[in-house]
């Protein structure tokens, strides 16, 4: 058997090799820090649960990947193409991705490979400096235990760098007089604190993987649609993989936002 190194693409045993994940860390003990290849998940698990994925298998769901893509690519075809993205993304792989995503779609978006942990250190200047009518704020995360502990923000490996990322972008509107339209999160985010933040659509009502393909088509129909049309997440939930359990939001339009007072318990 192949020793598992950094950079592999692996699946875990005992979930089926459900996810692809590739090996990001082995630590001494054996324990191995996941990163999901096709969703935006983080995760651990022992190096013995881990099997490499084969290359077949891999190809295969990246030609999915890229039908899901064609399929988008066809939805806008006749669209006009209107408003600026701002798209803050974790991992490098998924921004290269999103910058192709984004061309191919004919969108203007400005796409930086930010850590989660520094995007809130960052967001502000950014805001300041590209004046975009759309922010993306995205990555990896997931549950530290799963069952249990929904609404502690600290259970959460990415959520509370997400949370305060809205923040301060929601703080550089106040003093900028802007009217930015917001997603944020990633797989099994803390949906409840991201909207409560200030977010229009964020992951993950139900606490489950989002498809690496979800925040930018969240972020093209808002880039798309003009600014006086208002954008609810009926108008989404149908191009998106799992629809409302994996992305929820209040809505949004560039012209005007509107917020609902919806309370989160931290």
């Amino acid at each position: 058997m192949k020793r598992l190194r950094n950079g592999d693409i692996v699946g875990r045993i005992s979930y089926n090799k459900d996810i692809f994940f590739i090996i990001k860390d082995i630590t001494n003990k054996n324990n191995v820090i996941l990163e999901g290849v096709f969703e935006r998940i983080i995760a651990d698990s022992d190096i013995s649960d881990l099997e490499l994925i084969d290359k077949k298998d891999i190809v295969k769901k990246q030609k999915e990947l890229e039908g899901h893509l064609k399929l988008e690519e066809n939805r806008n075809k006749t669209v006009v193409k209107t408003g600026r993205i701002l798209h803050l993304d974790g991992d490098k792989k998924y921004s290269q991705k999103s910058i192709r995503y984004y061309s191919r779609m004919g969108i203007n978006a400005i796409v930086k490979n930010i850590p989660e942990y520094k995007q809130p250190k960052i967001v502000y200047t950014l805001l300041q400096y590209y004046k975009p009518d759309i922010l993306v704020v995205t990555g990896h995360d997931g549950m530290i235990k799963k069952g249990y502990g929904f609404y502690d923000l600290y259970n959460y490996r990415n959520s509370k760098y997400f949370v305060a990322t809205v923040k301060e972008a929601r703080r550089f509107d106040r003093y900028n007089n802007s009217d930015l339209a917001i997603f944020a999160g990633a797989c099994q985010s803390y949906f409840e604190a991201l909207i409560s933040a200030g977010a229009n659509f964020a992951s993950s009502p139900a606490r489950i993987l989002i498809d690496i393909l979800d925040p930018l088509i969240v972020a093209t129909k808002l880039a798309i649609t003009e600014n006086y049309k208002y954008v609810s997440i009926e108008d989404l939930e149908d191009n998106l993989r799992d629809g409302t359990r994996g992305i929820g939001g209040i809505g949004a339009n560039r012209e005007k936002e509107r917020f609902l007072n919806i309370k989160a318990r931290f």
